[in-house]
C-alpha cells in the first residue's frame, strides 16, 4: 500500500503540476544535502524524506500563489515590463476584496491586453496622460455591477462605429447615437435591477439610467477613452436620482447615455437641475466614480449602505454659483395651539410638488423647523394631507411661517369625486342647449352639413329601449370609385344588410363617390357630429356605439376604427381593404374581420388572414389589449352570403371603455388632436407620430412622440385625484402634482366634444 505521505504529495502534485520541474529539482536537492548527514543508507527513508520535503516545497508555493493577482501581475511583468506590471498592481491594488476571491487572473490579463491593444490603436488612447489610463480605461467595472467580460465585443463592435472618427468628443456622440441600437438596449422602467451588467441589461433589453451609463462608460473605455459615471442621490427639487457618464478629451465632460444630442456634448435635460446640486450636502451633491480609492465614496441609490465604490465630489462642475438662499420656515400647530409634525409639502401655485418635509413637534427647539428654498415674489402653497394653505408670496431673506388650523382648507372642497356627475350633468345640459334645436332638425331631415360635405342615411329601429340609452349602429355601404347611382343602390341595401336585437342603425350615404369615400378627413368630423346628435336626441348610450361596413364601407372600418377608437365600443370590418392603414390604435377597440374565402380581388383574403394574424401577435405582447375576432369563410366570394351577421351579438357584447390604463396612439394620414385621455396642442400632431401611455397606480408614463403642451385629461375612473400624480415622459420624470378637479375642465372637454361619458375633471398640462 502507498505510503499516507505518499498519496497526499500525489493528490497535491496533481493540482500543481504546473510547479512540478521547480519541487522535483528543488527536492532532490535538498534530499541529497540531507542524506549525506544521516546515519542510514535506507533507501525507503531517503525517498520518504524526499517526498516530505517535495511537499513543504509545494506547500510554500502554492501559499505564495493562492491570490490570482500574483500570477496577473507576474504575467503582465513578463509580457509587458514595467508598464504591464505597473498597470496590473494598480487595478489590483484597487480593486474590491470580493473582485480579489472570485476573478480569475486569465480574466485579468484578458482586460490588460484589451485596454493595452486600445491605447495602441486610436490615436486619442495615445494621448491620455498614464494616471488617467489607469483610473479610467484600465477598469474592468464601474460600479458593482456584475463582472462580465464585456470588453472583448465592445472592443470590436465600438471600434466599427468609431470608425473615421476626429476625437474622443466626436468618438462619443457616435457611441452615443448607435452603440444601443447595435446591443439593443434602451431606457425601461420594468429592467430587473438598476446597477445591471451590460449582458444582463442586453438579455433583458432595457436598462435604466445608471445601467446605459454603465454600457456607454464600458464602450468608451474598450476603445481608449477615460469614461466614469457621474451621478446625485437626489436632486434638490426633490425628484428622485440620476446618473450620467463623463469622459475625458483634454478635460471632463458629460452625456447622458442613450440621450444622443446632434448639438454636442455638456448638455442634457438633467443640465438644469444639475446646476443647483449642492457641493456640502451628501444628499444633493453630484460625485463621479474613481478606481482608485479615495477619501470618499460613489453614493449607490440601489445600496446605500455599500461604501466599496471610490467617488469623488464633482459639484462644482456643475452648479451655478450660489445665489444668496431665500428660505422659509415652517411651524404647525395644532388645535390646543401646540407644535405638530406632520408630512407636508411646498407646492407650486399650479400643484406641483417642489418638496417634502416634516414639522416639528414640541419636543423640539422653537427655532428647530424645516426650511424650504423659495424664491422671492413666486406664489407657493402648503399641503399638509388633504389641507391646503392659501396660495401666497414668498418674500425675500429668511421668513417663518406660523400655520394655525383655521389658515388651512381642505383640498378640493369646491369640487369633490362625488359632486363630479352632478356637475357633468348640469354643463352638459347648459352646453347642449343653444344647439338642440339645430340638431333636432338634422335628425328630422336625417343630414348634416358641415362644409361642402353632406352627410344624409337611413336608419331602422329595433328593439325596446334599455334603461341605459339604445345602442347606435353605424353601418356604411359598399361602391366607391363608381357612379353616384351604383353607390346609391349600395345605400339603399345596406341599411337592409342587418338584423339587431336592439338598437338604432343608420346606414349613411358616402359624402362622394370616391374609392376612399368612407376614410376621407371629412368623414371623422360628420360621424363625430351624427354621434353626439344621437346622443343629446335619441339619448344614445355614449359607450354603445358600434361601426361596421361592407366592401368599401370595410375599406372605411380598417380606416376610421383605430383613428376614432375612443367614439366606439366595437367594429367589425366586411370584405373590405385595409390600405395602409395601421392596427395599433386598435388596444382598446375590439374588431372584427370577415371575408370569404375565394375573395381574392386586391387580395382581400390573404390581406385579412395576415392581418388577423397580426392581431394575434400584438394581442401576445399585450394581453389586455386587441381583443379580436376573424372569420375567412371557405369557399365563399366577395358576397358571404350574410354569414357575417355573426359579427352582430359578438359586438353588442361589449360597451366601450373611454379611460383605459394604456393608450397606443398612432397617427395616420387623418390626424387627430384628441385620443381617449390625451389632447395635443392644435397643430402638432403629425403623420406617423405615436404615443403610448400607460397608467399604473398614481404614476403615468408617456413615450414616443409628445409635444410639449400636451394635455393629460383626468378623472377619478383612472386614478385617485385626492393623491399626487407623477408624469414621465420617455422616462423622465416631468411633473409630480396634486391636480384638482375644475369645472372648467368639464366646460373645456365638453365644448371639444359632446360625449357626456368621456368628460374629464382635471388635466395637467405639460411643459417639456
Amino acid at each position: 500500500m502507498m505510503p499516507v505521505c505518499l498519496r497526499i504529495c500525489v493528490f497535491v502534485l496533481a493540482g500543481r503540476m504546473m510547479y512540478w520541474q521547480h519541487f522535483r529539482m528543488f527536492g532532490n536537492a535538498l534530499s541529497g544535502f540531507t542524506g549525506a548527514f544521516m546515519p542510514t543508507t535506507d533507501r525507503t527513508m531517503i525517498e520518504m524524506n524526499r517526498l516530505t520535503l517535495c511537499l513543504l516545497t509545494l506547500l510554500c508555493i502554492t501559499s505564495a500563489h493562492a491570490d490570482p493577482t500574483s500570477d496577473f501581475i507576474q504575467s503582465a511583468k513578463i509580457k509587458y515590463g514595467a508598464e504591464g506590471e505597473k498597470a496590473a498592481q494598480f487595478l489590483t491594488n484597487n480593486m474590491p476584496e470580493k473582485d480579489r476571491q472570485q476573478l480569475n487572473s486569465a480574466f485579468l490579463e484578458e482586460n490588460l491586453d484589451l485596454a493595452l491593444r486600445a491605447r495602441k490603436s486610436f490615436a486619442w488612447a495615445a494621448q491620455v496622460p498614464e494616471n488617467l489610463f489607469l483610473n479610467d480605461v484600465l477598469p474592468y467595472a464601474v460600479v458593482d455591477e456584475r463582472r462580465d467580460r464585456w470588453r472583448p465585443d465592445y472592443f470590436v463592435m465600438a471600434s466599427n462605429i468609431v470608425d473615421g472618427a476626429a476625437s474622443a468628443t466626436e468618438a462619443v456622440q457616435q457611441l452615443n447615437r448607435d452603440f444601443f441600437k447595435v446591443v439593443n438596449v434602451h431606457y425601461n422602467t420594468k429592467r430587473e435591477r438598476p446597477n445591471q451588467s451590460p449582458i444582463e441589461s442586453a438579455e433583458q433589453s432595457m436598462a435604466s439610467c445608471t445601467g446605459l451609463s454603465i454600457i456607454l462608460v464600458d464602450a468608451c473605455r474598450a476603445i481608449g477613452i477615460p469614461a466614469r459615471i457621474a451621478g446625485t442621490p437626489l436632486w434638490t427639487n426633490m425628484r428622485g436620482n440620476h446618473t450620467w457618464v463623463e469622459f475625458w478629451d483634454g478635460d471632463w465632460h458629460f452625456i447622458g447615455a442613450d440621450e444622443y444630442d446632434a448639438a454636442g456634448v455638456d448638455r442634457g435635460w438633467f443640465a438644469g437641475d444639475a446646476s443647483k446640486a449642492l457641493a456640502d450636502n451628501p444628499r444633493h451633491a453630484i460625485y463621479a466614480t474613481s478606481w482608485k480609492k479615495t477619501e470618499g465614496h460613489f453614493p449607490m441609490v440601489w445600496a446605500p449602505e455599500d461604501t466599496s465604490v471610490a467617488g469623488i465630489n464633482v459639484t462644482s462642475r456643475y452648479a451655478a454659483p450660489a445665489p444668496a438662499k431665500d428660505l422659509l420656515g415652517i411651524r404647525l400647530y395644532s388645535t390646543n395651539d401646540r407644535r405638530a409634525a406632520v408630512e407636508g409639502m411646498l407646492l407650486s401655485e399650479d400643484g406641483d410638488i417642489l418638496a417634502r418635509f416634516t414639522t416639528r413637534d414640541e419636543n423640539h427647539d422653537m427655532n428647530d423647523m424645516p426650511e424650504l428654498d423659495v424664491e422671492p415674489g413666486k406664489r407657493y402653497r402648503i399641503r399638509f394631507r388633504n389641507y391646503l394653505t392659501e396660495p401666497f408670496t414668498a418674500e425675500a431673506g429668511l421668513s417663518t411661517m406660523d400655520i394655525h388650523p383655521q389658515d388651512l382648507s381642505q383640498a378640493s372642497a369646491t369640487l369633490t369625486k362625488d359632486a363630479i356627475p352632478e356637475q357633468i350633468k348640469r354643463i352638459y345640459a347648459e352646453l347642449l342647449q343653444p344647439s338642440l334645436a339645430e340638431r333636432k332638425k338634422e335628425l328630422g331631415n336625417k343630414q348634416i352639413v358641415i362644409g361642402d360635405n353632406i352627410l344624409k342615411w337611413k336608419e331602422r329601429t329595433f328593439g325596446k329601449a334599455p334603461k341605459t340609452g339604445r345602442s347606435l349602429w353605424i353601418s356604411m355601404h359598399g361602391g366607391g370609385g363608381t357612379t353616384a347611382d351604383v353607390n346609391d343602390q349600395q345605400w339603399s341595401n345596406q341599411v337592409n344588410l342587418y338584423e339587431l336585437d336592439e338598437g338604432i342603425c343608420i346606414a349613411p350615404r358616402a359624402p362622394t363617390d370616391a374609392w376612399n369615400m368612407w376614410h376621407q378627413a371629412h368623414i371623422d368630423v360628420l360621424f363625430s357630429r351624427l354621434i353626439e346628435d344621437c346622443i343629446a336626441v335619441y339619448g344614445i348610450n355614449p359607450d354603445k356605439v358600434y361601426l361596421m361596413g361592407y366592401s368599401a364601407g370595410g375599406d372605411g372600418v380598417w380606416q376610421l376604427a383605430p383613428r376614432m377608437a375612443d367614439r366606439f365600443a366595437a367594429a367589425a370590418m366586411m370584405a373590405g381593404h385595409p390600405n395602409e392603414a395601421s392596427l395599433l390604435g386598435l388596444r382598446n377597440l375590439p374588431f372584427a374581420m370577415f371575408v370569404g374565402g375565394e375573395d381574392s380581388a386586391y387580395d382581400r383574403n390573404k390581406i385579412v388572414a395576415e392581418r388577423a394574424a397580426k392581431m394575434d401577435e400584438l394581442q401576445k405582447d399585450d394581453p389586455d389589449g386587441y381583443v379580436h375576432m376573424s372569420r375567412i369563410y371557405k369557399g365563399l366570394p366577395h358576397w358571404m352570403d350574410r354569414k357575417d351577421q355573426e359579427g352582430i351579438p359578438w359586438m353588442a357584447e361589449y360597451t366601450r371603455n373611454i379611460w383605459p390604463k394604456k393608450i397606443v396612439w398612432f397617427q395616420d394620414d387623418v390626424t387627430h388632436n384628441r385620443f381617449y385621455w390625451l389632447r395635443l396642442p392644435d397643430g402638432s400632431a403629425r403623420q406617423g407620430d405615436q404615443i403610448v401611455a400607460a397608467i399604473d397606480g398614481q404614476r403615468i408614463d408617456l413615450t414616443g412622440k409628445v409635444p410639449s403642451g400636451t394635455c393629460i385629461r383626468l378623472s377619478d375612473e383612472l386614478l385617485n385625484l385626492d393623491e399626487p400624480v407623477t408624469v414621465y415622459v420617455n422616462g423622465k420624470l416631468v411633473c409630480e402634482r396634486f391636480v384638482e378637479r375644475s369645472e372648467d375642465v368639464i366646460r373645456r372637454t365638453l365644448q371639444e366634444q359632446m360625449d357626456p361619458a368621456a368628460v374629464a375633471s382635471a388635466e395637467i398640462k405639460l411643459a417639456l
